[in-house]
């Protein structure tokens, strides 16, 4: 008998952490201006009649405006971009200038309020629910505050490489501003950061190439490790943290993170609950509720096979928490290529807790066969399409194709009685017009499928037909 795994209670925010409704008013105030440009763009460059607009009022890109977007030949520059003219008409409209227009809409594009595919920028599903729905506006805010380094990029003249030294450390300074619940003088940050660089640079022990002298015998005098000018140079480096924090601080505090004052940094009510939510995340990737967190995709996948849909996307959130988004994005997509067809779902069910950034990749995939269904039904989501009504995305060959590939799941992983219950749910009103179709769609499992299916029917006379559309199938009929 299965065991259920120990449910994790679900976690409290640390006291004092505003509600989410007053969370959210919080975001929407930063993000007020990107929400702006948003929405002017959503009405005035979409194609048609105007955008249709929800019940609360906020703008809605579905109909005709969704098609053309804000962006390409309607507007934009190129790359989701916006061009000079439509700049300045905005900036005209909006009361603002053209570089307010154009910092608006790049927040916006990091916001997820508009979405940019190719040339084309479009309203995203955010901006559609940006009045009605709190966890979208937070999960928004999040994105823009995860892009800090992006929206607001390092000095120049600065060596690239120490400035990605230190916005992979700028985690470890914000926790440690988090569990502090107050004020933190700068100095002691910048301590903190220096130890942060100096460990990641520790733990890369870069080996330099090429052949490497011998050891010096020991009757030689030994030269010092590290000569007064390379240790001067060195602390200059160090040194050359303090304008590199100033930086990050004051990036973090333009969106909306933290504030920087009397030479002291504190983190905002929004600051501080972001960071405890990805230390939460990271709890969570360490205590992976079914054990799968150390697994490749495909392995992790066939685990969460047997669990409940809450449980399995517990574990699927753990797995990916543990890993790079790219990265797992990618390795679950590899896993979905397979001939497993019970992965290839549960992959996409994976893909539907990644969300947003799964997006490109997965419109990049969707004119592969075997993962077109797959793609089109969790872009439909994606796009705010209820997921009841998702389907009607498909055609009728691609919905037929998902059929035989969900039926191939449950023929390798199922029940008998579950086979023949998938029947009712095919698209074709009768038995012998899914035959028929089932056959022309050329899905590589099908004569395996019919003849699983044959064998599970109650129904001789079904069972016989099944079993001969599967025999032509079989001979190439």
């Amino acid at each position: 008998m299965t065991q259920r795994p120990a449910r994790r209670p679900a976690p409290r925010p640390p006291e004092g952490t505003p509600a989410p409704a007053e969370l959210a008013r919080m975001a929407r105030a930063v993000l007020a201006g990107a929400a702006r440009v948003a929405r002017w763009a959503d009405a005035t460059l979409s194609p048609g009649p105007g955008p249709r607009r929800d019940r609360d009022g906020s703008a809605s890109d579905s109909g005709p405006a969704a098609k053309g977007g804000s962006g390409g030949k309607d507007g934009s520059g190129g790359k989701g971009t916006l061009s000079d003219a439509i700049a300045q008409q905005a900036a005209t409209s909006l009361s603002l200038t053209p570089d307010q227009v154009r910092a608006d809409w790049d927040i916006a594009r990091l916001a997820g309020l508009i979405e940019v595919h190719g040339d084309t920028a479009r309203p995203g599903w955010r901006l559609r629910a940006w009045n009605r729905d709190d966890s979208a506006v937070l999960r928004g805010w999040v994105a823009f505050f995860d892009a800090w380094s992006i929206a607001h990029p390092g000095p120049d003249g600065r060596e690239p490489s120490t400035v990605a030294e230190v916005v992979s450390a700028m985690p470890q300074v914000l926790s440690f501003l988090q569990l502090s619940a107050g004020p933190v003088p700068v100095p002691q940050l910048l301590d903190l950061l220096e130890q942060r660089v100096t460990e990641l640079r520790t733990e890369r022990c870069e080996i330099p190439y090429g052949p490497q002298p011998e050891p010096a015998e020991l009757t030689e005098p030994v030269e010092p490790a590290e000569s007064a000018e390379e240790k001067a140079e060195s602390q200059a480096e160090d040194t050359a943290l303090a304008p590199l924090l100033d930086w990050a601080l004051h990036a973090l505090a333009a969106v909306g993170a933290l504030t920087c004052a009397d030479g002291q940094a504190t983190l905002t009510p929004l600051g501080s609950w972001a960071v405890w939510v990805k230390l939460e995340q990271i709890c969570v990737a360490a205590q992976s509720p079914a054990g799968n967190i150390e697994q490749g995709a495909e392995d992790m996948l066939r685990g969460c096979a047997q669990l409940r849909p809450n449980a399995a996307r517990a574990e699927y959130r753990a797995w990916l928490a543990a890993r790079p988004v790219g990265s797992a994005v990618t390795e679950l997509l590899a896993a979905a290529r397979g001939e497993d067809a019970l992965s290839r779902g549960l992959a996409f069910e994976a893909l539907r807790v990644v969300g947003a950034p799964a997006e490109p990749e997965i419109r990049a995939v969707a004119d592969e066969t075997p993962l077109r269904p797959y793609a089109l039904l969790w872009l439909a989501e994606h796009d705010g399409h209820d997921p009841e009504d998702a389907h009607l995305v498909l055609t009728r060959e691609e919905a037929t194709w998902l059929w035989v590939d969900t039926a191939a799941a449950v023929a390798d992983h199922g029940e008998a009685p579950l086979l023949v219950r998938h029947l009712e749910s095919a698209v074709q009103p009768t038995v012998p017009a899914l035959l028929d179709e089932v056959r022309a769609v050329g899905h590589p499992r099908t004569v395996q499928v019919l003849v699983a299916l044959a064998a599970a029917h109650p129904d001789p006379a079904l069972a016989k037909a099944v079993r001969r559309a599967a025999f032509q199938v079989h001979r190439g009929g």
